[in-house]
């Protein structure tokens, strides 16, 4: 079937949930990792200023190819984004984004522009900056289904560090996604470093953690974790409601202000655009869904706060080796099993939590030893600081105790001169 046939041709119910579950898992070993690091885009001069769109795309035109291959994006609020190309183990894909990093730092530097990798904005309040009809869409979708505020804040001020994993052999596939879940509430309180939130303290350690909670769960809820990943993951899809719908011939997203599952689209219970949906329409529809673990055929691990240097690799790490190392993944399992599901706690009071905090230091004792070389004095430091119970956002607090949340901004901007 050619694309152009396939476009036109509408989707019935069991063709859309063989689609879904086909691509949800690849066969292979593990091992390979990939990272993605966003950051919030800060004008050294008036940090307060939101950097507006047109400087942010003039910034980046200017940024060269980069040494380690990383693509840069740039989310609704202007955070900027490093995506690296699949590396063999997380040694090798610090090391090409560190260098990536340093390449597009300099850049932005030149122009009076810094980054700050934390989870949320420290300082400014929520806005949408990027123009792109799919955001213009996706905010109208989020307030007429009544999460408008934590829609506008996950687009607009929140970072992230995403793991990319292998999905690994399918023997191995209910487990893997199991625990993939199950360490995500301490993996949050670890990577804790959002206590600050458009200008003030909010009470929460990951900020970001209690954004994406807001909203609609149906959409950004994790999945269960059952026998078979792929055909849940076929069945969240297909539950969850659709958020834009393309205009075939521009390509231009219309809002859908209403919940209407996916699956009655497919079935013409509930027609949107005048038409059935395509194949089309549901790869599109599944880049609007956003699990903390996310199946493309490699697990996107989804759930960490962005951080600076030295938490960001350590974190990814960390990560990595509690999921590909067999001995790592046995002690995480069973460390976390007391607080599996404990979102809202993690992202509420991270390691000041006593079973979070238990079920952390006992996760980096099992990745410490198995993190590879280049990467064991970071991990080491972060055990340390998950002993003493603090995570990386309470450097954000210590700075602004003293000088506000313009202070806790500058605290992690990357500014190389």
């Amino acid at each position: 079937m050619t694309p152009a046939v396939e476009e036109r041709t509408a989707l019935d119910l069991d063709a859309a949930v063989a689609h879904v579950a086909g691509a949800a898992l690849r066969p292979g070993p593990v091992g390979a990792v990939g990272l993605e690091l966003e950051a919030h885009l800060v004008d050294l001069d008036r940090p307060p200023a939101r950097v507006p769109w047109s400087r942010v795309t003039a910034a980046l035109a200017a940024v060269p190819a980069l040494p380690g291959g990383s693509r840069v994006t740039v989310e609704p609020g202007g955070q900027v984004e490093l995506s690296g190309p699949p590396a063999p183990d997380a040694g090798t894909a610090v090391a090409a984004l560190r260098a990536d990093r340093a390449v597009l730092a300099g850049v932005l530097a030149d122009r009076r522009l810094g980054l700050a990798p934390v989870g949320t904005d420290p300082l400014r309040r929520p806005a949408r900056v990027c123009p792109a009809p799919r955001y213009r869409a996706m905010e109208r979708h989020f307030t007429a289904v009544g999460c408008g505020t934590p829609g506008t804040a996950m687009m607009a001020a929140t970072a992230s560090l995403q793991v990319n994993l292998d999905a690994g052999p399918p023997a191995g596939w209910s487990r893997r996604v199991a625990l993939a879940h199950q360490l995500g509430p301490v993996l949050v309180a670890v990577s804790a470093c959002s206590p600050l939130l458009g200008g003030r303290v909010t009470g929460w350690r990951s900020s970001r953690q209690q954004v994406w909670g807001a909203l609609d769960q149906a959409r950004c809820g994790p999945l269960l974790g059952g026998a078979d990943p792929a055909g849940e993951w076929a069945a969240y899809a297909l539950a969850a409601p659709v958020m834009l719908v393309r205009d075939p011939a521009t390509g231009d997203a219309e809002p859908v202000l209403g919940r209407t599952r996916f699956a009655d689209w497919v079935t013409g219970a509930a027609p949107l655009g005048g038409r059935r949906p395509t194949t089309a329409d549901l790869d599109y529809h599944l880049s609007t869904l956003f699990p903390p673990v996310r199946p493309r055929g490699y697990l996107e691990i989804r759930y960490l706060d962005a951080a600076p240097e030295p938490w960001w690799p350590a974190l990814a790490a960390v990560t990595a080796a509690l999921l590909d190392d067999p001995a790592a993944a046995d002690a995480a399992a069973e460390a976390t099993a007391p607080v599996a599901g404990a979102w809202d706690r993690a992202a509420r009071d991270g390691l000041a939590d006593p079973a979070l905090r238990t079920a952390a230091v006992r996760c980096l004792a099992a990745a410490a030893p198995v993190v590879a070389p280049s990467l064991r004095p970071g991990t080491e430091a972060l055990a340390d600081l998950v002993a003493a119970g603090r995570c990386p956002g309470d450097a954000l607090l210590a700075a602004a105790s003293t000088g506000g949340p313009v202070a806790a901004l500058l605290t992690a901007t990357e500014d190389p001169r």
